[in-house]
């Protein structure tokens, strides 16, 4: 059996937005109890991450070692069309990834007790960003 649905997510800019409940209310909508879960983004300036879910600071430290290795305004980038973040947040989006694949038991994604899965949003403005949840597998009752 395999149910794919479109989840939409509206971001503030640049940062992580944890999607763990929207996923996982998908796969359980699903019907699928045992299986996989893939999430796709449909974005080049975007990307997933299965990330530690309990300290914020993880992420923030994160956006700081992106801001060293693709910082925004860098004049050897020459892809400004949209803003000084523009080349700057393809490469992150590349230097990441744009899906993850996630085991499903018993109707939820199994996720550890400290992973939460994240949009991480490579743009400064607010995005509206579309994502391809497909889950596959065993239906159960």
């Amino acid at each position: 059996m395999i149910d794919q649905q479109e989840l939409s997510i509206d971001t503030s800019g640049r940062g992580s937005n944890d999607i763990t409940d929207a996923v996982q209310r998908l796969v359980g909508a699903s019907g699928i109890k045992k299986g996989i879960c893939q999430v796709f983004i449909f974005h080049t300036s975007a990307s997933l991450m299965l990330c530690e879910n309990a300290d914020p600071d993880v992420r923030e430290d994160l956006e700081t070692f992106m801001a060293r290795i693709a910082p925004d305004g860098d004049p050897d980038m020459i892809h400004t069309a949209e803003g000084p973040d523009d080349m700057p947040a393809h490469i992150r989006s590349i230097l990441t990834t744009s899906s993850l694949s996630l085991p499903v038991d018993k109707g939820r994604c199994a996720l550890g007790t400290w992973q939460g899965i994240f949009l991480w949003e490579h743009r400064l403005r607010p995005h509206n960003r579309r994502l391809l949840v497909t889950t596959m597998g065993e239906p159960g009752s």
